[in-house]
């Protein structure tokens, strides 16, 4: 091999490398995140004889790479049924949203199994790893505990317990005593990651390695991180709802549109199987300004409530809030509203919500956001039967969407009779039993629909509840 010698210089936020400084890093556009590391040697390296020749894939033996269960349903759903002996997953998300206990559920679902599970904590004691697992059930025989932060004593560990599955809390506390820098930057966990992907993939155990997020939501440490593992499943919820949502953005054993649904409570951590019921609020009779609506988290349909406030603005520019919904989308509806709809709001305040902390951000939920505004605007409840779903577009029409007739199965199943969907969007499949789907083309033609079902909706509640309040006759 021949070695030239020279220096190196690298981003501390992306690991970006270039032969002479610059201040501005050409791979993240940061300034003044480019240092020089050292020298480098450029290496030419020499063909040798392989150890494993080459097999024709006919004569692989996949057995050995059939997923097993984790013991939680919701978690299988992501990864494609199981892990996979010998694979990586990545499990980032913000602190606090219940990474560690998930993990550690499956930790000990895997122990009783029979299999054996090293989980290193980084951040925690073995003491306080305990508590956790006592309190949210989590004790089993197999499950071993270290807490490390030495690279070389976790290996160590892998090699003494010989585990089945093993779970690294979490790869940014990790750091190697052959890498310079603190525990966390972009070569410790460049450095650190590597080694324990090479120690999972060549003893066949599967590991599970937590990681941090920035502020802006990314995986906190260099890209190449995603690369290197086979899954990369997202965490996400708000820290004031007990929903919790785990998505696959990288799988490569399974498919990247599943969600799992679970429920983070004082107990831990629990799947759940039917969560639509989360997202709808109980009530015995209509009130304005609500309007229900069919969402998918990747091949799952969620029934989910969409509230809408209008009230007249005291002064100055109107305000518009929302909580769960993109702003921009709600922006648009309003303005395609009053220009194509023939509901004015540019001079009310305007506040749209979603029910049980759900976030609603595909273009189906523009139908039901702009029926919800128009019901609370007439003060007229659309009836609790209805659903709808549908994208608004600029120009008023209603365009189809995707997975029609799962989102009207979904909704038949809780209970719906009654559906407002874009013309065309049955060309596949026929509407569920018992359910009545009107098809519209435009906005304005789902306005007056919905205006006049709920003017004779709203007129028979009346009736009944004058009905209940009159005097009995003498």
């Amino acid at each position: 091999m021949a070695k030239v010698s020279r220096a190196a210089y690298r981003c501390s936020e992306c690991g970006w490398q270039a032969l002479k400084w610059v201040g501005r890093c050409a791979e993240c556009q940061a300034w003044g995140t480019v240092a020089e590391v050292g020298a480098t040697s450029s290496v030419r390296t020499t063909a040798v004889s392989p150890a494993r020749p080459a097999v024709p894939i006919a004569s692989v033996d996949a057995d050995a790479a059939q997923a097993r269960s984790t013991g939680v349903g919701e978690f299988d759903r992501v990864l494609g049924g199981g892990i996979v002996p010998g694979a990586v997953v990545l499990m980032a998300g913000e602190p606090g949203i219940g990474k560690s206990t998930l993990a550690l559920d499956v930790a000990a679902r895997a122990a009783r199994e029979g299999q054996t599970v090293l989980y290193v904590s980084g951040e925690e004691s073995a003491a306080q790893v305990k508590l956790r697992a006592e309190r949210i059930g989590a004790v089993a025989d197999r499950l071993y505990l270290a807490s490390e932060t030495d690279l070389a004593t976790i290996l160590g560990q892998v090699e003494q317990t010989d585990p089945d599955l093993l779970i690294v809390d979490s790869v940014q506390t990790v750091a190697s005593a052959d890498v310079e820098g603190a525990p966390g930057n972009v070569g410790q966990v460049r450095e650190v990651a590597s080694a324990l992907i090479q120690a999972a993939k060549s003893r066949g155990t599967a590991a599970v390695l937590i990681g941090h997020v920035t502020k802006d939501g990314g995986i906190a440490g260099p890209r190449v991180l995603e690369h290197l593992v086979d899954v990369v499943v997202a965490f996400e919820g708000e820290r004031h709802s007990r929903l919790r949502l785990v998505r696959a953005v990288k799988n490569r054993f399974g498919p990247t549109d599943e969600v799992g649904c679970f429920d983070l409570g004082d107990a831990g951590i629990s799947g759940l199987a039917d969560p639509s019921g989360l997202f709808l609020s109980s009530r015995d009779r209509p009130v304005p300004g609500t309007c229900v609506t069919v969402t998918l988290e990747g091949r799952r349909p969620l029934v989910a409530e969409v509230q809408a406030l209008v009230s007249e603005a005291a002064a100055g520019s109107p305000r518009r809030t929302t909580s769960g919904l993109d702003p921009a989308r709600l922006a648009m509806v309003l303005a395609v509203l009053g220009q194509r709809g023939g509901v004015p709001l540019a001079k009310d305040d305007c506040y749209a919500s979603t029910v049980g902390g759900v976030r609603l951000s595909e273009p189906a939920v523009d139908l039901a956001l702009a029926l919800a505004l128009t019901s609370a605007k007439a003060d007229l409840a659309l009836p609790v039967s209805t659903i709808a779903v549908g994208e608004v577009g600029l120009s008023g029409d209603l365009r189809p969407v995707t997975g029609a007739p799962r989102r009207l199965a979904e909704a038949a199943r809780i209970g719906f009779t009654e559906a407002v969907i874009p013309l065309g969007s049955l060309t596949e499949g026929r509407p569920p039993a018992g359910m009545r789907v009107h098809e519209v083309g435009t906005l304005s033609d789902a306005v007056a629909l919905v205006l006049a079902a709920a003017g004779s909706t709203n007129g028979a509640a009346a009736a009944r509840h004058h009905a209940r309040e009159a005097p009995m006759p003498r």
